[in-house]
């Protein structure tokens, strides 16, 4: 079974409360999700490999690290995974960026992929799969699974709020990915939502109903 890391870094769980919050409006709200994303990219990289390179300093030579020329691969979930781009991309600014499109058929309740564009070296690059909120799980899974079939194998799943419920979902489907939270919350209502959670990240991000 895949690991679950909570990232409780003081600075994110301090950003998360006003994301919460319903007063924040979608300028603070996509600006809070760029920050936790960044400070949660950093967590979630710290496991890349490095090698010791020799540079000059202006007194001496110095042996030092850098990352082993591992490539990333950052996709969103559209739409309310675009939200944590910008700032993973701060901090990576070489990471190439997919974009990937799940929606639900109101029949069969299957996901269905609309949309699908992922760097063409995808087998080559440690991939972070980013969606603000994990609440069944039902979109992340196939999302990862079309990546897969794409030829994607190292996963990573990067989330602010999940739910019990996805984060099982997720488990089942794809024992292999790791899947990295700012909080795991209560449960799911009725509708779906994550309780408490922060509402719709979609809507919030982008000022829609």
């Amino acid at each position: 079974m895949s690991t679950v890391h909570v990232i409780d870094h003081p600075l994110i769980q301090h950003k998360l409360t006003f994301l919460r919050d319903a007063d924040t409006g979608p300028k603070e709200f996509r600006e809070l999700a760029e920050e936790i994303s960044l400070l949660m990219a950093y967590e979630v990289t710290r496991d890349l490999p490095l090698t010791d390179v020799e540079v000059n300093t202006p007194v001496g030579r110095a042996r030092c690290k850098v990352i082993a020329g591992k490539k990333i691969g950052v996709v969103p979930v559209l739409r309310a995974g675009l939200g944590m781009v910008g700032g993973i991309l701060s901090l990576i600014p070489a990471a190439k960026v997919g974009h990937i499109g799940v929606y639900r058929d109101p029949e069969t309740l299957m996901p269905v992929e609309y949309y699908c564009k992922l760097p063409p070296d995808i087998a080559e690059r440690d991939l972070i799969v980013v969606d603000p909120m994990l609440a069944t799980g039902g979109s992340a899974s196939a999302s990862i699974r079309f990546i897969k079939e794409r030829g994607g194998q190292a996963i990573k799943l990067m989330c602010i709020v999940a739910a019990p419920e996805g984060i099982k979902t997720v488990q089942e489907a794809h024992p292999d990915v790791d899947i990295y939270v700012a909080a795991i919350d209560e449960r799911l209502n009725s509708h779906g939502y994550i309780v408490p959670g922060l509402g719709d990240a979609g809507d919030r991000l982008f000022g829609t109903r």
